[in-house]
């Protein structure tokens, strides 16, 4: 929970049900424009038990319980915070640390990936740009002359220092599944693309079924450095 441009006490690792203390990697999680973290739980249980990962989900400032107006520059912020969160705690290894992007989301991490060193990005049914999701969706308005944010998904990633995994549903309703090919063909090397066959913009984990936990598994397996040697 961010409180005043802040974070309040409620901002947390969240360890669903069941701790995770040999966990690989800490999931830093920038949700979508939808709903909020109280949306997320049942998701976030599967990352936790499929993935045997430390999720860190939080509302940016004007979501769920946030204080606060939403504004580029200030998820961006929250997104910085939580980072430094994560970077702080002596139960996370700050080098395993993966940012994972849902749509809106995808374009924060994309961007933070540029002003942090993350162990991997995870971008799931990212759009390139607002701008470009403006002419989509409303090709018969001036839209770049309306929409004022960028939240350039394509120039984050171009510029980002970590090895990308893209996933994007091909019946996407709402994010082209083109632009998640163009987010991938705009990423460096080293990069993988996971194709959810039927996958819509708000069910890519329900229809995805195994094939989808498993090229999250893959991806992390080479993307994560070797686990720190006890003592």
């Amino acid at each position: 929970m961010v409180r005043g441009g802040g974070w309040g006490a409620a901002a947390r690792l969240v360890r669903p049900l069941v701790p995770a203390p040999n966990a690989r990697a800490a999931l830093l999680w920038l949700h979508g424009n939808a709903g909020n973290i109280g949306h997320r739980v049942h998701n976030l249980r599967q990352f936790h038990d499929l993935l045997g990962v430390q999720v860190f989900l939080f509302d940016y400032r004007g979501y769920g319980q946030s204080e606060g107006k939403p504004s580029e520059e200030g998820l961006l912020r929250d997104a910085e915070a939580a980072w430094r969160i994560l970077q702080a705690r002596p139960d996370v290894d700050g080098r395993a640390v993966v940012l994972f992007g849902r749509s809106l989301g995808a374009a924060v991490a994309a961007e933070l990936a540029t002003r942090v060193q993350p162990a991997a990005l995870i971008l799931e049914t990212p759009f390139t740009s607002l701008l470009d999701m403006g002419r989509h969706h409303y090709w018969f308005l001036p839209v770049r002359w309306l929409v004022r944010s960028r939240y350039d998904t394509l120039a984050g990633v171009r510029r980002a220092r970590a090895p990308v995994l893209i996933l994007h549903g091909d019946a996407d309703e709402i994010v082209p599944f083109r632009m998640g090919e163009e987010v991938f063909a705009a990423a460096p090397e080293p990069k993988a693309f996971h194709r959810i066959v039927g996958g819509s913009h708000n069910d890519t984990y329900l229809v995805g079924g195994q094939a989808y936990w498993r090229a999250f598994r893959a991806f992390l397996v080479t993307a994560l450095p070797a686990p720190r040697s006890p003592g």
